[in-house]
């Protein structure tokens, strides 16, 4: 069970597990279904890690008694549901997964119903050989609008159900804090905001912690969307005045949108802020800087400027890029436009290249660039070896696909979604292959199957690490105040 920011039911019993023994055996079925069943989550035909945690779920339907069999390459688990939920145990998982690695396994479901056993159409889970990285960092928060009140930041370990708290906002005079980032996917390399008492932006490197600002009367008034350079010598940030306003009559409920928003770029040894004119424009909007893979190129978002919020659907980013030399900290001469809304009529946000350097990823809404607030918001890639740009079709739904990030191998993403219900933002998972096809995404498993139905927090900002956030919390309290 989750401490401080208590988001998580507590558990209703201890499990007992039932699987491929003389107890429990595989039902003899009166009747066959031609349809999969109906689960939730919707686990059905994934392409899955091999290291993943459990995907527990259980029946959209009434039965009373079910049973599912995961089988594959001559091994069986059997698993007897407890009040319609499949408890699949971690340590028989993970040898089934480690057996099917580079293979697929068939989940059949049985259910019975006044004396007679049903089963279902088989569904596939394709165990991929390209392993996710263990850890994913996230924001736990209210999706509230002007005020807030617990909230935190949480790793979780995806090979199992462990989750923890890398730092809530008890321990900081219950403020904000978010966009929390760091360089490689290192968890001894990590950026974090936070406003109200104590704000500022912290780095925490290799254990040592400090605050920075840009200086005083500079066209920098702030560090708040960050993005580190490969090298993690520096850090690209967007400084905004930030303004939200509610739709009287939209389906789109909130809007977020800028006053302004610049680019800066600043040098961690040196600790210097470097700027340029081409990112600093007061006619115009910089936002949601990503470096390359390489480092050599800095992407952007840019909107000309406009009278808000009452000019608010005029505002689409385009995306465009400038280089950047880390050797002497100076950017290029020019800027490159790779989407251009104006042409295309659409505003790009968060573009993200893949840490292999061949595909880029990005939000596509109709306007704006807070797209967890549009329910048009998908995911587009495009391949930087061919130029050619797609929608992520599989990735998809009808409701607002955001903020993502890349697994260190280039395989796997995270998309924060609004797809289980249009209010709550949930972290799901997706495959993609050498030549960018996705596979279907599918939620972060979870220790309790009905867990997003009774979660009343949203996940924001997920961010694969690849080992544990250690973070000493007496530091960051003594350099904030």
């Amino acid at each position: 069970m989750m401490t401080n920011v208590h988001i998580r039911i507590p558990r209703l019993c201890l499990m007992v597990f039932l699987m491929a023994s003389c107890t429990v055996q595989e039902p003899a079925p009166d009747h066959e279904i031609p349809s999969m069943p109906e689960i939730f989550p919707d686990y059905t035909q994934l392409t899955i890690p091999a290291n993943i945690a459990p995907l527990r779920f259980q029946l959209s339907t009434q039965a009373d008694d079910a049973v599912s069999v995961i089988a594959g390459n001559g091994k069986k688990l059997v698993v007897k549901a407890s009040k319609g939920r499949f408890m699949i145990p971690e340590r028989p998982w993970k040898k089934l997964l480690e057996h099917s690695a580079g293979d697929s396994l068939s989940v059949k479901v049985y259910t019975k119903k006044e004396g007679k056993w049903y089963a279902y159409a088989p569904f596939t889970w394709h165990i991929s050989e390209d392993k996710i990285d263990q850890w994913l960092v996230y924001r736990l928060i209210n999706p509230g609008y002007e005020l807030w009140n617990k909230m935190g930041i949480y790793q979780r370990d995806l090979t199992s159900f462990r989750e923890e708290a890398i730092l809530t906002n008890e321990k900081t005079a219950y403020n904000c804090m978010n966009c929390h980032a760091f360089s490689n996917r290192q968890a001894d390399k990590m950026s974090l905001h936070m406003r109200a008492k104590l704000g500022g932006t912290y780095l925490c490197i290799d254990g040592n912690i400090e605050k920075i600002a840009p200086e005083k009367g500079s066209v920098i008034n702030s560090f708040v969307y960050p993005a580190w350079h490969p090298s993690g010598k520096f850090i690209a940030y967007s400084s905004n005045d930030i303004r939200q306003a509610f739709h009287t009559n939209d389906s789109n409920r909130i809007e977020v949108f800028d006053t302004s928003a610049n680019i800066s770029v600043y040098d961690i040894k040196n600790k210097k802020v470097l700027t340029d004119s081409l990112l600093a424009s007061a006619d115009v909007f910089e936002n949601l800087p990503s470096f390359s893979a390489d480092g050599k190129t800095l992407y952007f978002c840019t909107a000309k400027s406009a009278q808000m919020p009452d000019e608010y659907k005029s505002i689409q980013f385009s995306l465009c890029t400038i280089s950047f030399d880390e050797e002497t900290g100076t950017f290029g001469d020019k800027v490159d436009t790779l989407y251009n809304s104006q042409l295309e009529n659409g505003s790009v946000s968060f573009p993200r290249e893949s840490p292999d350097g061949r595909f880029l990823a990005y939000t596509l809404s109709d306007y704006g660039y807070f797209s967890i607030w549009h329910q048009e918001s998908d995911l587009y890639i495009t391949d930087l070896k061919t130029g050619k740009s797609r929608r992520m079709d599989n990735a998809n739904s009808s409701h607002a696909e955001s903020y993502h990030s890349w697994s260190s191998n280039s395989r796997w993403m995270v998309v924060s979604s609004r797809r289980m219900d249009g209010l709550y933002t949930s972290p799901y998972l997706f495959h993609i292959d050498a030549e960018g096809h996705c596979s279907k995404a599918f939620p972060v498993p979870q220790e309790e199957p009905s867990f997003y139905r009774d979660c009343l927090y949203s996940f924001n900002i997920p961010e694969f690490v690849i080992d544990k956030v250690i973070l000493d919390k007496t530091d960051l309290l003594e350099k904030a105040r």
